[in-house]
């Protein structure tokens, strides 16, 4: 496989000026901020933007990777320092409320965890899928969840309870409810 060849310092530059233009709007309008304005934002031009980020998606994923991996982390932080049901439900807690504050990432997330999607093969994806696997393994493993259920499956109602939350209107506030529950059903 040939090596990618690294970029120039200029085009360096305006990778991350758009990265930070992009985070910017998608904070402000959502994933579906306008692209003309994000290059406009980055001070290039929009054949600049599509040369990095050829479609959307992409623009979206590389805005976002840094949050997904670190909820992988987080995953790690708290299978260690908690019973396996108890890191398992604050990591879905954490992933919830990640997807409601940050506009685009419930996007990224739905993107994730479904069937057949490239999305799911990206950093995001990968990421997050990787971090419920490890900790949906752990909670079967220890009797808390039912023997039958997948981590994508997990990954899918945790989506749902996010936009449950959001159409609730409560920013939030009913994402502990909702999940407690989800793993009422859940349970072994």
């Amino acid at each position: 496989m040939p090596q990618a060849r690294p970029m120039r310092a200029d085009a360096r530059r305006n990778y991350e000026r758009l990265l930070k233009a992009a985070v910017e709007a998608f904070a402000e309008h959502g994933e579906n901020a306008s692209l003309d304005d994000i290059a406009k934002r980055a001070g290039v031009g929009a054949g600049t933007l599509y040369r990095h980020f050829p479609t959307r998606q992409e623009l979206l994923e590389a805005a976002y990777v840094d949050r997904f991996e670190a909820l992988g982390t987080r995953a790690e932080e708290l299978a260690r320092g908690l019973p396996a049901g108890a890191a398992l439900l604050a990591w879905l807690h954490e992933l919830c409320v990640a997807t409601i504050q940050v506009r685009g990432l419930k996007s990224l997330l739905g993107s994730a965890v479904m069937d057949g999607g490239s999305v799911a093969r990206t950093a995001c994806g990968t990421s997050v899928q990787g971090a419920a696997a490890r900790l949906v393994e752990a909670a079967r493993e220890d009797g808390f969840l039912r023997a039958d259920l997948e981590p994508i499956e997990v990954l899918r109602l945790a989506h749902g309870v996010a936009t449950a939350s959001e159409l609730a209107g409560s920013q939030g506030q009913e994402i502990q409810r909702y999940l407690t529950l989800l793993m009422e059903g859940l349970r072994a």
